[in-house]
C-alpha cells in the first residue's frame, strides 16, 4: 500500500499561477501559468491524495507525531512532513502592484518578456538579477528603464558595463517608485520620486518588471527549524532538516 498522503497549498500552482506564458514545457508547444496549474490540480486529484487548498500553516510540531497547525484552527497529524514552500518574489508594495498582476506588471523576464516584444518597458532593481533581467529585456523590447532606489547600481561590474553598453537602454538611480498606473485594463505609466529633487516624475510605459529578490516562504517555521540568515531552511544530503521527521526540498 501507499502512503496516506494530504497536501496542503495556499494556492495551487504557487509562482507558476502568476506567470503568462510558459513554452517548450515537454510535450507542450505553449500553456499559461494558470492553465498549467489546473492540469497540475488535475493530475494530483487522479491519485488518493486528500488535497487541502486555500490552507496556510501556522506552526509545526517538534513531536515525534508532528501536529500542523493550520491557520483557523484545523489540525493535521504526520509520521514525516516535507515542507516544499519555496519562495515568493518580493513586491514593491505600491499601488497598482496588485491591480495590474499579469496585465504589465511582472515578475519574470524570461516568462513573459516576450510579450513586450517592441514595447518599452521598466526593470526596478539595480541588482545582478534587475541588470541581468534588463540586458534579457533589451533583446526583446524597443526600450528598457532600469530603475534602482540607491544612487548606484550594486550588480558586478561586468553586468553594469554590459548595461552601458547597450542603446537601448537608459538607468534611473535615486528612484522610489510610487505609483504603478494604468487605463484600467494594462499598465501605461510608472511615476516615481528623485530623491535627490524630491519630485514626482512620471514614465509612459507598457511593462514593469520587478526584479528586487525573493523571500523564502519560511516564517511558520522559524521557530521550530534552523534556517540560514536569509530565512532558508537548512537541510543535509538527504534533505533532513534540523528536527526529525521534518524534510524541506525546493
Amino acid at each position: 500500500n501507499g502512503l496516506k498522503t494530504a497536501l496542503i497549498s495556499e494556492k495551487m500552482g504557487g509562482q507558476v499561477q502568476e506567470t503568462k506564458g510558459i513554452e517548450n514545457f515537454i510535450s507542450i508547444p505553449y500553456t499559461e501559468g494558470p492553465e498549467l496549474a489546473a492540469q497540475l490540480q488535475k493530475h494530483v486529484a487522479s491519485y488518493p491524495i486528500t488535497l487541502l487548498e486555500n490552507r496556510r500553516v501556522n506552526n509545526i510540531s517538534k513531536d515525534t507525531i508532528k501536529k500542523i497547525e493550520i491557520e483557523g484552527g484545523e489540525t493535521l497529524s504526520a509520521d514525516s512532513v516535507i515542507i516544499t514552500t519555496g519562495a515568493k518574489w518580493r513586491e514593491l508594495g505600491i499601488a497598482g502592484e496588485k491591480e495590474y498582476l499579469g496585465r504589465g506588471v511582472a515578475f519574470c523576464p524570461h516568462c513573459d518578456g516576450p510579450f513586450y516584444k517592441g514595447k518599452k518597458v521598466a526593470v526596478v532593481g539595480g541588482g545582478n538579477s534587475g541588470v541581468e533581467a534588463a540586458i534579457d529585456l533589451a533583446g526583446i523590447t524597443k526600450e528598457v528603464v532600469l530603475f534602482e532606489y540607491q544612487f548606484e547600481l550594486k550588480a558586478d561590474k561586468v553586468l553594469v558595463d554590459k548595461l552601458k553598453s547597450l542603446t537601448n537602454v537608459s538607468i534611473v538611480t535615486g528612484a522610489k517608485t510610487q505609483t504603478i498606473l494604468g487605463d484600467g485594463q494594462k499598465v501605461n505609466a510608472l511615476e516615481y520620486q528623485d530623491r535627490k529633487s524630491e519630485k514626482s516624475l512620471k514614465i509612459d510605459l507598457d511593462g514593469i518588471f520587478v526584479q528586487i529578490g525573493l523571500l523564502p516562504n519560511s516564517r511558520f517555521v522559524k521557530d521550530t527549524l534552523a534556517l540560514t540568515s536569509f530565512g532558508e531552511i537548512i537541510i543535509d544530503e538527504k534533505g533532513r532538516t534540523s528536527i526529525p521527521g521534518i524534510y524541506a526540498a525546493g
